[in-house]
């Protein structure tokens, strides 16, 4: 459905002084592809990229290199009113905190009609009627169309923020980490309420979240970032049962699992600064793996198990249980490379 070849993207920085600009490598050559009515998720620690990525997903964000792809056209050789009639149409988004992504001013009911009036969808009695259908497709009470987004609870704003994202009837859903500002009571009610859209309607999406071990059972694949480079991706049983890349071994671990009993890795040192990547490998400076060999150049995408690749010199074992080393041993190996 939409694919990403080879996509960098940097920003400029003043740093260093008035006249010094670095560049902020954000993404450097991601490789992604959503198939209709899959959810892939996307994770990583803070500054990893993923939020630019998903940028890039939903044509906010031009890159700087490569491509983004679009029902077999480039994104970005189309023309404005393409972009914004075909693409615009087709993508919906769910920010983070629906206080702030929605506008406290208007009612729930105009936050609903606006992309259907900007994108003059029916008639004005056929857009009534879609903002109804969309309250009851996400399980908001009626009541509801006429109160402001102050006046209503956390999970209540998030829900509007869905059923604002699928008003147009998109083909795609991109959702950055939407439910991190919400209770945890409330965070399942939207997971499931996400999962039963997908179902229902046939979405494809992309899910953003810090939480590998909700990814593992809510995504079907999972791309794993580390400042700004996609360093493990497959199916989500394959990515989590085996990891293969040590950071989503450490990952893994840093999130607690009720099903499973894992060490704790404790990673040491600062992350790497986005204007200045390490040479090589960019978590060769946290690895208890690493070695010269990790420093020379950013490795090519080792493949097995059907779509299962990663990035890395030293990979895990694939017969090799994920937490065989001790937890103070990789400790003292990540100071020795820092």
């Amino acid at each position: 459905m939409i694919r990403l070849d080879h996509v960098h993207v940097r920003h400029k920085a003043r740093s260093g002084g008035i006249w010094r600009r670095d560049s902020v490598h954000a993404l450097t050559d991601a490789s992604l592809h959503v198939e209709r009515g899959e959810i892939v998720g996307l994770v990583g620690e803070s500054g990893c990229g993923k939020s630019t990525l998903a940028r890039v997903l939903t044509g906010l964000q031009r890159p700087t290199e490569g491509e983004v792809v679009f029902r077999g056209r480039d994104l970005w050789t189309m023309s404005a009113a393409e972009r914004r009639g075909d693409f615009g149409s087709a993508v919906g988004v769910v920010f983070q905190d629906p206080s702030t992504a929605l506008n406290p001013r208007l009612s729930v009911r105009q936050i609903l009609r606006d992309p259907l009036d900007v994108h003059r969808r029916g008639t004005r009695q056929e857009r009534e009627e879609r903002v109804e259908e969309l309250t009851e497709l996400v399980g908001l009470p009626g009541h509801t169309l006429g109160a402001l987004p102050g006046q209503l609870s956390g999970g209540q704003r998030q829900r509007v923020a869905i059923a604002r994202a699928l008003a147009l009837e998109p083909e795609l859903i991109v959702a950055d980490e939407p439910t991190s500002a919400l209770d945890v009571s409330v965070r399942a009610q939207v997971l499931n309420l996400l999962v039963e859209l997908r179902e229902r309607l046939g979405l494809g999406m992309v899910f953003i979240s810090h939480d590998i071990q909700t990814m593992r059972y809510l995504a079907d694949r999972l791309a794993v970032l580390y400042l700004g480079r996609i360093v493990e991706e497959g199916r989500a049983d394959d990515v989590t049962r085996a990891p293969r890349h040590p950071y989503t071994e450490a990952l893994l671990s840093a999130t607690p699992s009720l099903l499973e009993t894992t060490e704790r890795i404790v990673l040491t040192g600062a992350v790497p600064s986005a204007t200045r990547p390490p040479s090589g490998c960019p978590f060769r400076t946290r690895c208890w793996k690493a070695d010269d060999e990790c420093a020379t150049v950013f490795p090519a995408a080792t493949l097995a198990r059907g779509e299962h690749r990663w990035h890395c010199v030293h990979p895990q074992r694939d017969d090799t249980p994920s937490t065989a080393t001790r937890p103070s041993e990789r400790t003292a190996a990540a100071r020795s490379t820092t």
